[in-house]
């Protein structure tokens, strides 16, 4: 089943690859959505697709690459995006 979340991610994550490295993970998975840094220093991610892979896309925002320092994520379904890449903004 197709699922999509939008996440928060605070801590020590801009400045660190952490879209980058969101996005690589996303190729993998074959999930669509983004990954934006915000102005109060936390990254917003949006990851739709397959509920096993979105599952694990979540499960490995709680950690990031090893150079973040991840403080909290906060995790929301949200309705289903018609897109079918994984931008960085």
């Amino acid at each position: 089943m197709k699922v999509c979340y939008i996440a928060k991610i605070t801590g020590v994550v801009q400045g660190v690859y952490f879209r980058a490295s969101t996005q690589n993970m996303a190729i993998d998975l074959a999930l669509s959505g983004y990954a934006h840094n915000q102005e109060d220093g936390s990254v917003e991610v949006m990851a739709c697709g397959d509920e096993a892979n979105v599952l694990q896309m979540l499960a490995w925002l709680e950690q990031g690459p090893d150079e973040a320092e991840v403080e909290n994520v906060t995790a929301d379904p949200t309705h289903i995006r018609d897109i079918n890449h994984f931008s960085i903004g």
